[in-house]
């Protein structure tokens, strides 16, 4: 089971998908799983129940060093989302 804290970065994981695709840096999840191989299925469940002992870490590195998220504000909610 995810800490309070993972839990707190994984919702903040989503959220920066949901910006980048608010900002059509991408089309949606499905983008970013095919681009990474990830299993969209674990990525979903894993949204529903940030608890789950799913979440890959390096799901985290693809948005700072793919799409220019900060991993400053991922890991500790400070200062923009972006670099």
């Amino acid at each position: 089971m995810q800490t309070e804290d993972s839990q707190v970065i994984i919702r903040r994981f989503f959220q920066a998908l949901q910006y980048l695709k608010e900002q059509k840096i991408i089309r949606g999840k499905q983008t970013f799983t095919r681009q990474f191989g990830i299993n969209r299925w674990n990525m979903n469940t894993v949204e529903k129940e940030p608890s789950r002992d799913m979440f890959q870490t390096a799901w985290l590195t693809y948005l700072v060093t793919e799409y220019g998220v900060s991993a400053d504000w991922l890991l500790t909610g400070r200062g923009s989302i972006m670099r």
